[in-house]
């Protein structure tokens, strides 16, 4: 509890200084806050581990029920966040609804002290006990994490690992390109009841229509020219185990076709034969194309979407992960120290202000090719801010003239009838239309989703 940030919502100034009277020896931080409309605001501006939130308020949302209204703002955007509801005595049943909602508890009003002391302190106990328990799920054999992050978005993604690896539920996996989504794919297949078993990883992206079928079906010997003996393909391979497919967003509607009359059926037929061979596989695809997007039937197949979308998971930009900014350069500073037997203790100060300020296009990936590129060029026992140079492809793509804010409207609109043009050109192939555009495929996305294309 010594530890514990908590946030105090209610519109009696009496009932707040109160409590910060009686929190503040017992917390590490307790703010008050009268109007509910400023909720949000501290929430995005800080991590919370408790918020205690009145039900009632005089504001514009005269519903009588006003708390429930904010537990689900706060559900909704930090859903690992414990609220405590507030109440009076007449609205215990509104309380226990509230419960229903998602809250963690309530306490009645006028409170006795130790009672909301006591309240508080389960509250974070149970938390304490779940973190805990998802930590040691995100541990390697030797004892170091695979996922690195402890920010609210990414406890919020660890605690859906937990639940839904030990299933053998299909899931999609969407992020920007170097969030980490292979990372993720792998904690997946470790948590989940087939970690014994075999992992197969296919970019089904990079492969041509003619090598799709061979290297996902397998095929016989004599099957085309150059099939001079029979292989088993990635399917077959991942039998009993995990199946990883990775740019599924980038396969062609054929291509499409194909994978879905797999699924359904669950069975292979190699190239050059009739025999039909069942599969038993977990499968986990990913993309950093945005669902709504995969959704335009033009370029992607609905019935394909919830074959393989049974659960989706959203990997978080790096711009949105806050402290773990530094957590994962602590970490990559430790890697790439050691691979080149330098000593470097840690960052100064304005190295730390300057990855801070940083926005990082380019993710995990970017900030780790960083940190790498700094331990090379340190001349001292620390990383200063000179020692760090970001990516200029990422720079690269981000001062291209199809990404740079265009004023005019009508530029705009003949941008979007050029990509629309270059995409029903290629049929919907993502990466010939990113070329004949001269953007990069995450550049093209970007506007793709801009122009809701």
């Amino acid at each position: 509890m010594k530890k514990a940030a908590v946030l105090v919502v209610d519109d009696d100034h009496d009932l707040l200084t109160a409590a910060r009277i009686l929190l503040k020896p017992k917390v590490s931080h307790v703010q008050v806050e009268s109007n509910p409309e400023n909720l949000m605001s501290h929430l995005d501006k800080m991590s919370y581990d408790v918020v205690l939130l009145d039900m009632n308020f005089k504001s514009t949302i005269n519903t009588g029920n006003e708390g429930l209204f904010w537990l689900s703002k706060i559900k909704e955007k930090y859903p690992a966040i414990r609220v405590i509801m507030i109440t009076a005595y007449g609205a215990v049943d509104l309380a226990v609804k509230s419960l229903k909602q998602g809250a963690s508890d309530f306490v009645v009003k006028p409170w006795i002290n130790e009672q909301l002391l006591a309240t508080i302190e389960n509250t974070l106990t149970e938390n304490k006990n779940r973190d805990k328990k998802v930590k040691n799920s995100l541990l390697t054999n030797d004892g170091t994490p695979d996922l690195i992050g402890r920010s609210v978005v990414m406890d919020e993604l660890q605690y859906k690992l937990e639940k839904i690896a030990p299933t053998d539920a299909n899931i999609l996996i969407l992020g920007e390109n170097g969030t980490g989504k292979d990372l993720i794919a792998q904690a997946i297949q470790k948590r989940s009841l087939r970690c014994n078993d075999v992992y197969v990883k296919v970019d089904v992206g990079s492969l041509t229509e003619s090598l799709f079928e061979s290297e996902l079906f397998g095929y016989k010997k004599g099957a085309f020219t150059d099939a001079r003996e029979d292989r088993q393909g990635r399917f077959e391979t991942a039998n009993g185990g995990t199946l990883f497919l990775d740019e599924i967003g980038n396969i062609s509607l054929h291509q499409q076709s194909k994978l879905l009359t797999v699924l359904q059926n669950r069975y292979v037929t190699p190239l050059g034969s009739h025999q039909m061979i069942p599969v038993d596989i977990r499968l986990i695809t990913a993309t950093n194309v945005a669902l709504k997007v995969l959704a335009d039937e033009n370029r992607f197949r609905k019935d394909l979407i919830y074959r393989i979308n049974t659960v989706e998971i959203q990997v978080p930009p790096l711009r949105h992960r806050g402290d773990d900014i530094q957590l994962l350069a602590e970490h990559f500073l430790a890697v790439y120290a050691k691979k080149y037997n330098k000593r470097i203790d840690g960052f100064e100060s304005d190295a730390l202000k300057k990855l801070f300020s940083y926005h990082f296009p380019g993710n995990v990936r970017e900030l780790q090719y960083s940190i790498e590129r700094a331990v090379i060029m340190a001349d001292q026992s620390s990383i200063r801010g000179n020692d760090i140079f970001f990516s200029p492809i990422e720079q690269q793509v981000e001062e291209s003239p199809l990404e740079t804010n265009i004023a005019g409207t009508n530029l705009e609109e003949l941008e979007r009838k050029a990509i629309k043009s270059a995409i029903e050109r290629f049929n919907g192939n993502i990466s010939k239309a990113a070329k004949e555009l001269g953007l990069t495929r995450a550049a093209l996305y970007r506007r793709l989703e801009k122009y809701d294309i």
